[in-house]
């Protein structure tokens, strides 16, 4: 049996800026790769590609993490002939997106404009790419810009097309390039034919620069397979990989090897089941498991690993990985690779603290360099639930503790870096609304942030940290608001905000109201029932949650954004399984001991909320982790708390599971907890 044949890579593209299905794009990518590819059907920067699309602009050379955070280092190449068009307004081309073939590693399209077919199969760092011309005629490979300044130079010896852009846009990149080269065959290109465009504005040549500067490169045969490989160091670093990955691979090769390599991340994870759409769902989630983080180092001439740093713009030793926002990821994405790609989340965890060494704050929200994106500093998590698994070694986690620290007590003077608030809290035990935005989120995130400072600081000795951390974990507790049941911001005075309504989105809470917000304390849930009175309470808290319509104010935001409208379109009260905040909420029953509540309500969720389809997902897909929170779904388990080596039961939903050669079977597990050791 071979797991890529039950894939759907489309799995949550169908997709708009308004109303996401899960904001993904059909990659074709090796797990973890540095390069991406996927077709462009749409003009638009960030929403590029719609299953439904029957006009195919080219395929893009992509490290698009989500539409909101945006694309950086991207071309777009294509096959054309005839009437030749540059922009995305004249040059697309009619396709039929049924008959299209997009596995993880390899995808072949047709354009019907230029009656010809394109077929690629990547690398980590590259890819071989055929096109095929029915006619022979002057047919053209066109490589295209998308934003940014462009620049092309063809070596008529070497047959090798140079591009370089500096296209990023968001956060911090320091003289960013990305470097290309493309390799063609001997005496498969017709140099004096070759064409250099600025719009669609076209003259004979081999070099051009701009914004929007293209060149097509006019090729001999109605079959041609080029070689491409990529760089955000150098050319002589481009070629570098080229020579390394590809150097004499053909595509077959090159397909070959991507298909292995995905068989063995797929089958990772193994399951038994009878339900067709159940495994076709649970095998593209696990496609989707494995495309995030992105590698962000190569490897030099005496293969040493170095990458360039987006803090300075130089070249530094070591790995690095990009593409990853922890307020969404630190709570599937981290747990499940600590049961599935031990030797990836060892070699994460370093990079990541290595961004501390480098930047001076360890990271938030990573696209290339640090861009802020979401509140608060959830690495902790991660690199808690790391250290006390022990995939870091000691003198990394004191580096590691020290950033951590840091950022506890310290504010950076930059909003991208460092915790939002974090004086403010340290002075008051919580984050005052007068200051900053959605401080009930910033609130309970740093209590949880303390809580894994203190873990980190037990396996370290530090005893008098350790103390002063878990003091400070409890912080949570200085918004809760016995009176409505819900955490509620302060102002610096110690006074709710009035006119409270836990519908309202935004303002003090993130992407969500004080339904969605107000238990977000996984590291003492205990604690939280204490406030509600006992166990009972926060159970019958939890209950009502579920039976509460799943209404909204607009109250923060100021218009309706698009996670109000995907928690409405399915009614599972105010469970907006569709965001991150949600996540843990089904099985805050089970960590309190109620597992068949957890059980009913995660397999109501994984049935009726996630398909394998083009509109699989019921919100953001955020770089695998809504994908990873089906996976634990349909095992029986979730990490309900990151950074505690066990896990919370949920319901069994397949026959049997295997996690490497290990069965799974939660059942046998008494209690309503399992630990990690029992696991692996």
């Amino acid at each position: 049996m071979k797991y890529c044949d039950y894939v759907n890579i489309k799995q949550g593209s169908k997709s708009t800026h308004a109303y996401s299905n899960g904001n993904t794009l059909p990659l074709v990518q090796l797990p973890f790769g540095m390069t991406a590819f996927a077709p462009q059907t749409e003009h638009d920067t960030r929403w590029y590609y719609h299953p439904d699309s029957r006009s195919l602009e080219g395929i893009r050379l992509t490290h698009q993490p989500s539409p909101w955070i945006a694309d950086y280092g991207a071309f777009v190449f294509m096959p054309q002939n005839k009437k030749m068009g540059a922009t995305n307004e004249n040059r697309w081309s009619g396709y039929r997106p049924e008959e299209a073939i997009l596995k993880p590693f390899y995808l072949k399209t047709r354009f019907l404009r230029s009656r010809a077919d394109l077929e690629l199969a990547p690398t980590e760092r590259g890819a071989v790419v055929r096109v095929e011309f029915d006619e022979d005629i002057d047919n053209y490979f066109s490589v295209l810009p998308v934003k940014g300044n462009y620049s092309y130079r063809f070596d008529k010896k070497k047959n090798i097309l140079y591009a370089v852009t500096d296209m990023h846009m968001r956060g911090e990149a320091v003289n960013f390039r990305n470097y290309v080269v493309f390799k063609f065959p001997e005496n498969s290109v017709d140099a004096d034919k070759s064409l250099v465009s600025s719009g669609d504005k076209f003259r004979s040549g081999t070099r051009c620069r701009g914004k929007k500067a293209g060149i097509h490169i006019c090729l001999k045969n109605k079959s041609t397979e080029i070689s491409f490989a990529s760089s955000y160091i150098s050319f002589s670093q481009a070629l570098l990989n080229l020579e390394t990955e590809l150097s004499g691979k053909t595509l077959e090769d090159v397909k070959s090897a991507g298909e292995k390599l995905w068989e063995s991340y797929l089958s990772r994870v193994k399951i038994e089941t009878k339900n067709k759409n159940l495994f076709k769902t649970f095998y593209s989630c696990m496609y989707r498991a494995f495309l995030y983080p992105h590698k962000c180092y190569e490897y030099d001439k005496n293969g040493n690993a170095i990458h360039y740093c987006p803090h300075d713009g130089l070249t530094r030793r070591g790995v690095r990985y990009t593409d990853n926002g922890f307020w969404d990821t630190y709570r599937t994405v981290y747990s499940f690779f600590s049961l599935v790609a031990k030797d990836e989340y060892r070699e994460m965890l370093t990079a990541f603290i290595n961004e501390y060494a480098e930047s001076g704050w360890l990271p938030r929200w990573l696209s290339i360099g640090e861009c802020g994106c979401m509140p608060s500093t959830l690495v902790d998590a991660v690199i808690c639930d790391g250290a006390v698994k022990g995939f870091i070694d000691k003198p990394l986690l004191e580096t590691a503790l020290e950033g951590m620290i840091k950022h506890s007590v310290k504010n950076s003077g930059h909003r991208d870096f460092g915790r939002n608030g974090a004086e403010s809290y340290c002075k008051y035990g919580y984050v005052p609304y007068e200051e900053e935005k959605e401080t009930v989120n910033l609130t309970l995130d740093a209590a949880y942030g303390d809580w894994c400072i203190a873990e980190i600081a037990k396996i370290l000795g530090k005893s008098d940290i350790e103390k002063e951390y878990r003091k400070r974990a409890l912080n949570y507790k200085n918004l809760f608001d016995p009176e409505t049941g819900f955490m509620r911001a302060k102002d610096k005075k110690g006074n709710f905000r009035p006119d409270f309504s836990p519908f309202a989105w935004g303002r003090d809470y993130t992407e969500g109201s004080a339904w969605q917000n107000s238990f977000a304390v996984p590291h003492d849930i205990e604690g939280l029932a204490e406030l509600y009175g006992g166990k009972d309470g926060l159970i019958a808290k939890i209950d009502e949650l579920f039976a509460t319509p799943p209404y909204y104010e607009v109250v923060g935001y100021g218009c309706e954004i698009h996670e109000m409208t995907e928690m409405a379109a399915i009614d599972f009260g105010q469970c907006a399984i569709s965001n991150q905040p949600s996540f843990h909420i089904p099985y805050i029953y089970s960590a309190l001991g109620d597992v068949e509540k957890t059980q009913y309500w995660v397999k109501r969720l994984c049935e009726e909320a996630f398909s394998w389809q083009d509109d699989g997902f019921p919100g953001d897909e955020d770089n695998g982790t809504t994908a990873i929170w089906y996976i634990f779904g349909v095992l029986g388990l979730y990490p309900f708390c990151p950074g505690k080596t066990e896990f919370v039961k949920g319901i069994k939903q397949v026959k049997k599971a295997f996690i490497g050669d290990k069965e799974l079977d939660v059942n046998k597990f008494e209690g309503n907890k399992i630990n990690y050791e029992d696991l692996i």
